[in-house]
């Protein structure tokens, strides 16, 4: 169900939010983040990771651009030879979030494209499918940051991903797009592209992928490079989060010493293919 979406923000203690309500809450978010990525984008990184990244950013500002010239209202003057721009809005597109690295970078990407929407509300709608026996950390860390970074967030706990989609799109008719943090190296991900119908028999939508071709290790350069909290689960060794029966730490970041054993954080893993190493399925 869609929770209601409160007119002020709870910060993470790491990255104070901007304060002011309502509207321009948002708009401030926005352009914080905005300058932030386009610092990055003009700065001369030192090593070749990161200038990867920044290639990886700018193709997936121009996919998000994409989508948001896709799916704003555009209608016919009658008197005009050419269609003509109704009031911009928002309300065929929303975003899939989870709390995940992956899923993370992408919004700060689509929060800092917002940042000269003319239209934009106090919050940006969004669905949380709720995985079974989900970590407390992380249904924590959502929470947070959901209302960190402005999201309306309707969460949904079903049998499946499709039942959770059905009922979503049931209750938000309009929504024709969903931004969607999917990986080339994800179960399911190696043939999608940067746009893509839902496949038969699933309710149907367009699924945005803008970080499709990042690589794990370009994911983990980015958020700490321009220092974006994360769930704290990635600093114990978890790499891949689902729920707590079929997600443990990577036994690649394991460490033995006198004290015991313990786990690396997820940013000191490097290969794509050993990212879901500490998953069942």
């Amino acid at each position: 169900m869609t929770e209601p979406c409160p007119s002020t923000t709870t910060s993470t203690p790491e990255t104070p939010a901007p304060q002011p309500n309502g509207t321009d809450s948002l708009h401030a978010l926005c352009s914080s983040l905005h300058t932030r990525v386009e610092a990055f984008l003009q700065e001369d990184v030192p090593t070749e990771r990161l200038r990867r990244v920044q290639a990886q950013t700018r193709i997936s500002l121009r996919v998000i651009e994409e989508a948001l010239e896709r799916y704003t209202h555009a209608t016919k003057n009658p008197k005009a030879d050419t269609p003509v721009l109704s009031p911009p809005s928002l309300p065929q597109l929303s975003f899939s979030y989870n709390g995940g690295k992956d899923c993370l970078v992408l919004l700060i990407l689509y929060l800092a494209s917002l940042s000269t929407h003319p239209s934009l509300s106090s919050h940006l709608q969004s669905i949380y499918i709720v995985p079974p026996h989900p970590f407390p950390e992380v249904d924590a860390f959502v929470t947070a940051s959901s209302q960190h970074y402005r999201l309306c967030l309707a969460r949904y706990a079903r049998d499946s991903m499709k039942a959770a989609f059905a009922a979503y799109l049931a209750e938000n008719p309009a929504v024709r797009a969903i931004f969607v943090g999917t990986r080339r190296t994800d179960p399911h991900g190696a043939d999608l592209t940067f746009f893509d119908m839902t496949d038969h028999g699933w309710p149907g939508f367009m699924r945005v992928h803008p970080v499709i071709d990042w690589h794990y290790a370009e994911i983990w350069s980015f958020l700490r490079h321009l220092q974006i909290p994360y769930c704290e689960l990635y600093d114990r060794g978890y790499t891949s989060l689902g729920g707590t029966t079929d997600t443990h730490p990577n036994p690649k970041l394991r460490s033995e010493g006198p004290e015991g054993v313990w786990y690396r954080p997820a940013y000191e893993l490097e290969e794509d293919g050993e990212e879901r190493l500490g998953r069942d399925r």
